[in-house]
């Protein structure tokens, strides 16, 4: 099991610590609804250090992105962050990806720490020889401040106007003296900034800003529930590598009129339709529902549930699931097995929590 460089911060302030994709990681502080809450009204900060960092730079970078990603790298801007997909020939979801761009010879990717040394080798294994690519993991740390509140937080500990930034765009900055790459793309749905840095500055920076009273840790818990609030897919339950990215967004965050690596199952299942699409559940109770209970209509299998949980904002439970294209229309009526009893739920529209601040300017 690895540890980021905040581990003993966690443990000093008596983090529930468990493993998360091979890494000894804070699971909660205070508890998982107290730390959602607090985030969807102020801000909170989360240790991601455990995320992978690939740099690629040379003039074949742009074209050799345009093969392995499904979103088009050629028409981003310098400065813009696109997220999209690494597919295998036969459009299995190796990982789902964000994209940056400093200019057409330099790149950078953020992947999933369950999924980043096979995500290098197949990476590694479909660059031409005038790329240069390079594995920064190692050495650097990323945390994340998100909160309706976190820009305002944020200047106050470091006594400097934060770069005005739109969503899905970064810059790089200083914060407390640290230089850093600065983005704002979020994984709660809420107003938020992502910062990378040498690892060396972690604890420094975690302190920092948590000197700060308004800016509380939160942990793996909070961060689930609150990507699940807003129908932000997980690695591993939403996306794998036995299916396309098409029953979970359809044509989204693939750009179908270039060529990349597994566009041809893409195109076949998008032509035919999926067999099963990703839908939100919410369910006529508290009791949650957990990643493989299946989804019942008249007593029939038609589906099954990929995230669960109660929904602090809402309080109500609510579930990712894939259902029978038949049966994926909003206003359906379901029922969920959640250990041995049949919960009712509807089929609704996602996000499940639609005030969230993200896209605000």
């Amino acid at each position: 099991m690895k540890r980021t460089p905040l581990y003993a911060a966690h443990c000093n302030r008596n983090a529930r610590i468990g493993p998360f994709a091979g890494w000894e990681m804070p699971i909660q502080y205070t508890g998982i609804v107290p730390e959602h809450i607090h985030t969807r009204m102020h801000a909170s900060i989360f240790d991601t250090c455990h995320m992978g960092e690939f740099e690629f730079r040379g003039p074949d970078a742009e074209e050799d992105l345009e093969t392995l990603a499904t979103q088009s790298v050629a028409s981003m801007r310098d400065g813009q962050c696109r997220y999209g997909f690494l597919l295998n020939e036969q459009g299995g979801v190796l990982d789902d990806i964000t994209v940056f761009r400093r200019n057409s010879e330099h790149f950078f990717m953020v992947v999933n720490a369950g999924t980043l040394p096979a995500d290098a080798a197949w990476i590694r294994e479909h660059l031409s020889s005038g790329t240069r690519f390079a594995d920064l993991s190692p050495g650097r740390a990323k945390l994340d401040i998100q909160g309706p509140r976190s820009r305002e937080f944020m200047e106050e500990v470091t006594g400097d106007r934060l770069p005005d930034l739109g969503y899905f765009r970064f810059c790089d900055s200083s914060l407390c003296g640290v230089p850093c790459t600065l983005s704002r793309t979020g994984y709660t749905g809420e107003w938020g900034y992502e910062f990378y840095f040498s690892a060396d500055s972690a604890a420094r920076l975690w302190g920092e800003f948590l000197a700060n009273k308004g800016i509380r840790p939160a942990g793996l818990g909070a961060r689930d529930t609150l990507r699940l609030e807003v129908g932000y897919p997980l690695y591993g339950h939403e996306l794998n590598a036995e299916g396309t990215p098409v029953g979970a967004f359809g044509g989204q965050f693939v750009d179908t009129t270039k060529s990349f690596i597994g566009r041809a199952a893409v195109m076949r299942e998008l032509e035919q339709g999926p067999l099963r699409r990703l839908c939100g559940l919410r369910l006529a109770s508290k009791r949650a529902a957990r990643d493989g209970d299946p989804v019942i209509l008249d007593g029939e299998n038609v589906g099954s549930v990929t995230s669960g949980s109660l929904a602090p904002s809402l309080q109500i439970a609510v579930a990712l699931a894939f259902v029978d294209r038949a049966h994926a229309e909003p206003g359906t009526p379901l029922e969920v097995r959640v250990r041995g009893k049949l919960l009712p739920a509807k089929v609704v529209n996602l996000p499940f929590y639609k005030d969230g601040t993200a896209r605000r300017r």
